[in-house]
C-alpha cells in the first residue's frame, strides 16, 4: 500500500484489518489518539483527502493512494494553524487528550457548520471542559492573557504545554516505542464469584508470539490495596496482582504476554479455566444479611466484619436526635439512590515498563507516581533505588487514576523477562474493571421548627464498595461533610461500606461527598417546600458560619479553619442570578419550567495526611527551575506551580522551566487529587521559591553592601537601592564561590480550610417524553485568590458538565449476573457538546487563610450541588419528587404519566 501522510510517501503494507489509527500511530504519528476505537470519541480524527475520518473505525488499506493529515501536519511548530492558534489562546483544552481530534474536525467547519456546533461536534467528545471553551476556540475567542513580572497571579496565562497540546507533541503515556517491546493482556472472569480450580495455559502458549503466561501462582503472594493515600492503612489489603478466588465479574484471572496484542488476546482466549462457581450477591443490604455470601475472610484485619460483608461501619452522634424530632414541627425522612458512574477520562489507563542499567522503569497513567512506586516497591521487594516511576501528560484522571490498576502487571513482566512491556486498557475494561463512583443508598431525616431552625439531622448511609475495599473506607468518612454545611444541635449519621460481588468502586471527582449531597440538598429542599420557606431562605438560617464549630461525624478538635462566610455569599450570588433571569419563557406549551438550587461545603485537602515537595534551583542559563511531584491531567496545577513561583521570584511563567512527575527527578508527592495538587503541592511550591528569592537577595545584598530590606527582585534581575545587578551576573558571583541558588521545601496538608459551591438551574421539562433542557445554569463558588482565572472557569464547567451527566445521562447498567450491559461510550453516554449548557460563574471576593497565594483549588468541589439542584428544579417544574439518579426521560415520564392518569382519572 502507498499513502502520503503530512506530505512524505510511506510504502508499507497495513496488517489483516488494521485500523488506520493503529497504522499511523506506528509510523509515529502519536497525535493520532487512542479514546474508544469504537467511533464513539473522536480523539483519533484525521483527515483523508481533506476530509475529516474517525481513523479507528476506517481500515487502513482505504488510505491507499490517498493523502492523509494527521494534527502534526496542518501546522509547524514555528507556524501554527489557525485553529492551532485558536485552540492555544481561548485556551481550548484541559487535560489535551481530545484537542487533536477537536482541531482535525473543526478546522474543516463551514460558516454554516459553526452556527451548529452542537450538530457539528457530536462526533469529538471531551469529558474535561465542559465544552463553552472549545467553543470559544472554534469560534476564535481569546482568553489567554500575558503577565508582568511577579504579576502571574490573578492572569490567566497559557497553560507551559499549550504548544506541544495543539501541535500533537504533548506526550501522553502510550506515546513512545520501545525497541523489543512486548504486549499484555488480561483473561477476565465471567462469573461475579468463582474459585479458580485451574488454568491450562497449554494451548495459550501454543498461540506464536506468545511468551508468558501468569496466573495467580506465578506472582508474589502478598496482599495490598490498590487505592492510593500516603497512609495505605487507611485502606484495606484485601487484593492480589492474581488471585485464585474471583469476586465480581471482570476480575483479572490471568495474564499473557506477547510480541503483539493480537497474539496477547488470542493467547487469552485459548486458555482453558476451571472454576468453581460460587454463591454471589450484588446489593448490599442483601449482602449484609444473615447467611448471606461471604466476599472476605476473618484472615484480613482491615474488614470489620466479614460474615455481613461490612468492611467498615460508621456510628458517629452528637447530641440526642431523639429529642431533636420530639421538638421539631415538621419532619421529612426520604431515601435518596445514587448509581455507579463511570469516569470515562478519554486516555484510558495504560503501563510501559522496561529495565535500564538494572532498574525498573515505569511510565504509567497514574495521579501518583510517588505512592505508585511505593506499592511496586512492597510487592515486588525492590529498593527504593532500584525503581522509577513518572508519568508525562496524562489524559484526564477525576480520581480513577488514584489507583494502581496497570503498572503491577508490567513490572511483573518487565522483572520475570527482562523486556520492555506496554499494558493498555480498552474502553470496555475501562467500565468493566476500573473502579466508578460508589454507588449508595441514603436515608436522610430532617426535623425543623416552623420558622426552618433545624432540630435533628439524622442520615444512613449503605456504600457499594464492590468486590474490594479499594476507597471504600476513606469515600465514607467523606460522606459526612454533608452533614457539616448545616448547624444542628442534633445530629447521627451511620454508615456502612460492603462488599459485593460487583466491579470495586473507587475514587470520583467529589470523593465520596457528591452522592450525600444529592440526599441531603434534596431533603433540605423537600423540607423546604414541607415548611412553605423558600428553598435559599431555609439555607441562609442554617448554614454554619464563620466561629461556629465544623460538626460532621464527631464535636471533637480538628484541623479545619473556617474564617469566611463564603457559602453565604454563594447562596445570595445564585439568588440573585436566578432572579436576574426570571421570566424566560419556555420551549413551548408542552414544557413545564422549575427551578432549583443546591449548595455543598468541601475542604481543601483530604484529612489523611498529605505531603508535596518542590524544588526550585536558578540556572546557569538564567531560567528557574520548578520541580513538583504532581501529575498535570487537565486539572491546571501545572500552570498554578508556574504562575505561584514566577510570582514569588519577581519574574514571568516563561521564566519558569517545569519538570514533573517523575520519582527520579522530582521529591516526594502524595499525589493529585483531592484539590491538593493546588492546596498541599502549591504551598510547597511557594516555600520553595519564597526561599530560592530569600537566598539571591541576601547574596545581592551582601554583594552590593545594600540593606537587605532595600533590595528587591525584578524580572532578570535584582533591585538594591539605587544600583541594580542582573541575575547573570549574581549567578557568575555565587558559581565562583560554590553557591547554587536552590531550595527545597515540604508542604503537608494540615491545617486546613474550606470552599463553598453553589449551584442554580432553571429548566424546562417536556411533559409527554420527560425530555429536560438546561434554560439557565450558574454556580457561585469561593476560590478564594484566584491564581487563573480561566482554567478556574474551566474547572467550574467541567465540573458542572459532569454532574450534568451523573445527573441525566449517565447509566451503568449490570444485569442479573452482575456483568455490565453497556460498557462502551455510545450507550453509557457521558455528555455531548449538545448535553451542556453554558454555566454563569459567579466569585465569591474572598482569601483563603492558608492556601498558597491565599488561594483554593476548585477541582474538586464544584461538582457536588449539581446533580441535587437538577433534581431539585424537576420537581419545582413538575410537582415529583425524583429521589433516585439518573434522571432519564424515561424515569421522568413513567412517573408523570402515572401522575397525570390520577389527576385526569
Amino acid at each position: 500500500m502507498t499513502c502520503t501522510v503530512n506530505g512524505r510517501t510511506f510504502d508499507q503494507e497495513p496488517a489483516p484489518g488494521q485500523c488506520l489509527r493503529t497504522f499511523l500511530r506506528a509510523l509515529g504519528h502519536h497525535g493520532v489518539k487512542k479514546g474508544c476505537d469504537a467511533g464513539d470519541c473522536g480523539a483519533c480524527t484525521v483527515w483523508l483527502d481533506g476530509e475529516p475520518v474517525h481513523s479507528c473505525i476506517t481500515p487502513a488499506f482505504r488510505a491507499d493512494g490517498r493523502e492523509v493529515t494527521t494534527i502534526e501536519g496542518i501546522g509547524s511548530p514555528g507556524d501554527l494553524h489557525p485553529v492551532q492558534r485558536q485552540f492555544r489562546d481561548a485556551p481550548g483544552f484541559q487535560c489535551g487528550f481530545c484537542t487533536a481530534g477537536m482541531i482535525m474536525t473543526s478546522a474543516t467547519f463551514t460558516e454554516a457548520q459553526k452556527a451548529d456546533l452542537p450538530r457539528a461536534l457530536k462526533g469529538n467528545l471531551c469529558r474535561c471542559t465542559g465544552y463553552r471553551a472549545i467553543e470559544d476556540a472554534v469560534r476564535g475567542v481569546t482568553g489567554v492573557e500575558t503577565a508582568a513580572p511577579g504579576k502571574a497571579v490573578g492572569t490567566s496565562v497559557a497553560a507551559p504545554a499549550a504548544h506541544d497540546v495543539v501541535t500533537g507533541r504533548a506526550e501522553f503515556t502510550m506515546d513512545t516505542h520501545i525497541d523489543g517491546m512486548l504486549h499484555l493482556k488480561v483473561l477476565h472472569s465471567p462469573h461475579a464469584h468463582a474459585r479458580i480450580v485451574s488454568i491450562d495455559k497449554s494451548a495459550a502458549l501454543a498461540v506464536p508470539g506468545v511468551h508468558r503466561v501468569y496466573t495467580w501462582e506465578d506472582v508474589p503472594r502478598r496482599r495490598f490495596t490498590t487505592a492510593i493515600h500516603t497512609d495505605h492503612l487507611v485502606d484495606p489489603d484485601d487484593t492480589f496482582v492474581l488471585d485464585d478466588r474471583v469476586r465480581f465479574v471482570g476480575q483479572r484471572v490471568a495474564a499473557v504476554l506477547a510480541d503483539t496484542v493480537g497474539a496477547a488476546e488470542e493467547g487469552c482466549r485459548r486458555l482453558v479455566v476451571d472454576y468453581e462457581v460460587m454463591p454471589a450477591v450484588f446489593e448490599p443490604e442483601e449482602a449484609m444479611s444473615e447467611g448471606a455470601p461471604q466476599l472476605h475472610g476473618s484472615d484480613d484485619p482491615f474488614v470489620r466484619d466479614p460474615v455481613h460483608n461490612i468492611l467498615l461501619e460508621i456510628h458517629s452522634h452528637i447530641g440526642d436526635v431523639d429529642a431533636g424530632f420530639a421538638a421539631a414541627d415538621v419532619i421529612h425522612e426520604g431515601t435518596y439512590v445514587t448509581p455507579r458512574v463511570q469516569h470515562a477520562h478519554l486516555e484510558t489507563h495504560g503501563s510501559i515498563a522496561w529495565m535500564e542499567d538494572g532498574r525498573l522503569n515505569v511510565r504509567t497513567s497514574s495521579q501518583s507516581p510517588s505512592i505508585a512506586k511505593v506499592k511496586l516497591e512492597y510487592l515486588f521487594a525492590l529498593r527504593p533505588d532500584r525503581i522509577r516511576v513518572f508519568c508525562t501528560r496524562v489524559g484526564g484522571g477525576f480520581g480513577g487514576k488514584q489507583e494502581v490498576i496497570t503498572e503491577d502487571l508490567v513490572a511483573l513482566a518487565t522483572l520475570d523477562t527482562g523486556r520492555p512491556v506496554c499494558f493498555e486498557y480498552t474502553r470496555e475494561e475501562e467500565f468493566t474493571t476500573a473502579s466508578p463512583r460508589h454507588p449508595m443508598t441514603l436515608t436522610v431525616k430532617l426535623g425543623a421548627k416552623a420558622d426552618g431552625t433545624l432540630t435533628a439531622f439524622q442520615v444512613r448511609n449503605v456504600s457499594n464498595t464492590g468486590a474490594y475495599g479499594n476507597h471504600g473506607g476513606e469515600t465514607l468518612y467523606a460522606g459526612g461533610a454533608a452533614v457539616m454545611i448545616y448547624r444542628c444541635p442534633h445530629k447521627k449519621y451511620d454508615a456502612y461500606s460492603v462488599y459485593t460481588n460487583t466491579v470495586p468502586s473507587g475514587a470520583l471527582r467529589g470523593y465520596g461527598m457528591t452522592q450525600p449531597a444529592f440526599a441531603v440538598e434534596s431533603a433540605m429542599d423537600e423540607l423546604a417546600r414541607a415548611l412553605h420557606i423558600d428553598p435559599l431562605e431555609l439555607r441562609r438560617r442554617n448554614i454554619v458560619r464563620p466561629g461556629e464549630p465544623l460538626v460532621a461525624l464527631h464535636d471533637g478538635p480538628d484541623d479545619v479553619i473556617f474564617t469566611e462566610d463564603g457559602l453565604a455569599k454563594c447562596i445570595d450570588l445564585v439568588g440573585a442570578a436566578l432572579a436576574r433571569t426570571a421570566g424566560q419563557p419556555p420551549p413551548g406549551p408542552e414544557w413545564l419550567v422549575g427551578v432549583g438550587v443546591a449548595s455543598s461545603l468541601h475542604e481543601t485537602a483530604p484529612p489523611t495526611e498529605h505531603i508535596s515537595e518542590a524544588w526550585v534551583t536558578l540556572g546557569d542559563d538564567l531560567v528557574y527551575e520548578l520541580a513538583v511531584g504532581t501529575v498535570e491531567f487537565g486539572e491546571g496545577t501545572s500552570t498554578a506551580h508556574v504562575q505561584i513561583a514566577a510570582n514569588q521570584l519577581g519574574t514571568t511563567p516563561s521564566r519558569i522551566r517545569l519538570v514533573q512527575s517523575d520519582t527520579d527527578r522530582t521529591g516526594f508527592d502524595t499525589g493529585a487529587f483531592a484539590s491538593a495538587g493546588l492546596f498541599v503541592a502549591g504551598n510547597a511550591v511557594l516555600r520553595a521559591a519564597n526561599a530560592v528569592r530569600d537566598r539571591i537577595l541576601e547574596f545581592a545584598a551582601a554583594h552590593t553592601g545594600v540593606h537587605l530590606v532595600m533590595c528587591s527582585m525584578d524580572d532578570d534581575g535584582v533591585v538594591c537601592g539605587d544600583q541594580r545587578v542582573s541575575l547573570a551576573e549574581l549567578v557568575a558571583l555565587a558559581r565562583a564561590r560554590g553557591i547554587r541558588f536552590t531550595a527545597a521545601r515540604k508542604a503537608y496538608g494540615s491545617p486546613r480550610s474550606v470552599t463553598s459551591n453553589t449551584q442554580g438551574f432553571r429548566i424546562a421539562v417536556h411533559r409527554v417524553t420527560g425530555e429536560i433542557r438546561v434554560l439557565y445554569s450558574v454556580q457561585a463558588a469561593d476560590a478564594g485568590v484566584v491564581i487563573n482565572p480561566a482554567q478556574v472557569r474551566g474547572q467550574v464547567e467541567g465540573g458542572v458538565a459532569q454532574g450534568i451527566g451523573f445527573a441525566l445521562t449517565e447509566n451503568y447498567r449490570v444485569d442479573e449476573n452482575g456483568t455490565m450491559v453497556n460498557p462502551n461510550l455510545r450507550n453509557y453516554r457521558i455528555p455531548t457538546y449538545a448535553d451542556v449548557p453554558r454555566t454563569e460563574l459567579l466569585l465569591v471576593d474572598s482569601a483563603d487563610s492558608v492556601g498558597p497565594v491565599r488561594a483554593k483549588g476548585m477541582a474538586e468541589c464544584c461538582i457536588n450541588p449539581v446533580a441535587p439542584a437538577l433534581a431539585n428544579a424537576l420537581h419545582d417544574a413538575t410537582g415529583v419528587r425524583y429521589r433516585a439518579l439518573p434522571l432519564t426521560p424515561e424515569r421522568i415520564y413513567s412517573r408523570l404519566h402515572a401522575k397525570q392518569s390520577v389527576s385526569t382519572g
